[in-house]
């Protein structure tokens, strides 16, 4: 099975967030990414896009199953 790529910009728009919180969840080893070319572009492979928000939904339902006790409501 071959992995398609994305930018990015491509995974910002996906996830409708800026490119540089896009990046920034690179280099926090959130998302996985590879670089590629001479001059280093990043790019994040569709599974891990997926595996990255499948991970996001997982932590969303914990945390709303376990509610922080600090958080007034």
């Amino acid at each position: 099975m071959v992995n398609h790529f994305l930018t990015l910009a491509d995974v910002a728009d996906v996830l409708n967030i800026s490119a540089d919180q896009a990046y920034s969840l690179v280099r926090s080893g959130e998302l996985r990414a590879i670089k590629v070319g001479g001059r280093g572009q990043w790019r994040i492979g569709e599974n891990d896009l997926e595996d990255y928000i499948q991970r996001m939904y997982a932590q969303t339902e914990e945390s709303i199953k376990t509610p922080d006790q600090t958080t007034d409501v």
